[in-house]
């Protein structure tokens, strides 16, 4: 095996309010705890300016050494603007996202492929439908109890209570309006219906191309979550006006608790579709698709290429993994029942070896590729 001397990394991260500092931040983190698991020594450099962060790795050990450029496509504009607005307006946008996910089959997709997706889907929604039923039962109590109008001067304050100071905080515990506002993205992804969205995909794929001209023995492009689906839109919109933009260099596209499908289950996520065909037949990249069994919101088992319309094309390398592997009990105990936290831990640190890691795969010394290895779970100390 030929070891990588110098990669470029172009990650995509999931639909998180961090921006790319706080990214830069937890990579470094993230690093610190790969290498005293593994046993080498690594070095996170500072963030370059720019329109988007980046900044240097370097890893090392005895018989090898890998210097890799971090390159992060955060979308820390677009969550701060989806999730600004007062609390009715963030409701009224997550529920009119909501409609637009089943009326152009996305509900229906999930439950056929990934069913614990499907519930994912639908959590947030009906629980606060319930709070808003329960929250109009008190509003009209006295209406029930057969009491004269003017008691609406109690029931209206104590039904705003309920609401206010008892189920908003609450639902924040499952990040409620947070995942209002990812269906809200996950919508606009799939039918690009809107100018925002559109022109900074283009900006990504911009710096994208002036990232590609750096040398490099390896190219890696990681995306994790709802980071795929926009890695997916921007690689798309390179190979519509490059076909060979690729040619020549050693590529992996990296889809890490991938959820391509959120989006292009819907009707009208036709592009995105056609994009992933795209780089499904691009004969320049490897396609890692890494899914986790306890991880609830990927599509475990599902392959994303073929259920995207391409059952005759290249299909991507699924490789599963397991989050207990990497956590010690204690602290696989700790977060299991959090699944936004479970689904985080594809980009987090590990306390032990396992099958997969990271850091490894975006700036050890092996080519990123080793991890879909039948053997991968043996990984070299």
């Amino acid at each position: 095996m030929k070891l990588i001397d110098k990669r470029v990394v172009l990650h995509f991260p999931g639909f998180e309010p961090l921006d790319g500092a706080a990214h830069r931040a937890r990579y470094e983190r993230t690093a610190r705890q790969s290498a005293s698991v593994w046993g080498y020594n690594i070095e996170t450099g500072t963030a370059d300016a720019g329109p988007y962060i980046s900044f240097d790795v370097g890893t090392r050990a005895d018989g090898w050494q890998t210097q890799t450029r971090v390159h992060v496509f955060d979308h820390d504009e677009l969550v701060q603007r989806l999730r600004a607005g007062n609390t009715a307006s963030r409701i009224a946008a997550g529920f009119a996202s909501f409609w637009q996910v089943v009326r152009e089959g996305g509900m229906a997709g999930y439950f056929r492929h990934a069913w614990r997706f499907g519930l994912f889907f639908i959590f947030p929604f009906l629980l606060t439908a319930l709070a808003i039923v329960v929250t109009l039962q008190i509003l009209t109590l006295q209406y029930l109890l057969g009491l004269p109008v003017w008691h609406i001067g109690w029931s209206a304050p104590l039904a705003a209570i309920f609401f206010i100071f008892g189920f908003l905080p609450f639902s924040e515990r499952f990040h409620t309006l947070h995942l209002f506002a990812d269906w809200e993205m996950a919508v606009a992804l799939a039918r690009m219906d809107k100018p925002v969205f559109n022109d900074w995909l283009e900006q990504c794929a911009t710096s994208m191309r002036a990232a590609l001209n750096e040398e490099a023995d390896e190219y890696v492009i990681s995306s994790h979550s709802m980071g795929s689906s926009v890695a997916a839109h921007v690689v798309g919109i390179l190979l519509e006006r490059e076909p060979d933009v690729f040619k020549g260099k050693r590529v992996v596209f990296a889809t890490l608790g991938c959820a391509i499908l959120q989006c292009a289950l819907m009707s009208s996520a036709t592009l995105l579709r056609s994009r992933v065909g795209l780089i499904a037949r691009c004969p320049d990249i490897f396609w890692l698709d890494v899914q986790c069994l306890t991880d609830s919101i990927n599509f475990y088992k599902v392959p994303v290429v073929s259920v995207s319309g391409h059952p005759d094309a290249p299909q991507a390398r699924m490789i599963h993994i397991r989050v207990r592997q990497m956590l010690t009990p204690e602290h696989y105990k700790k977060i299991r029942k959090d699944q936004l936290r479970v689904h985080r831990q594809y980009v987090l640190g590990p306390d032990k070896k396992s099958s997969f890691d990271f850091t490894l795969l975006t700036a050890g010394p092996m080519p990123a590729s080793v991890f879909a290895d039948p053997e991968h779970d043996k990984l070299p100390a």
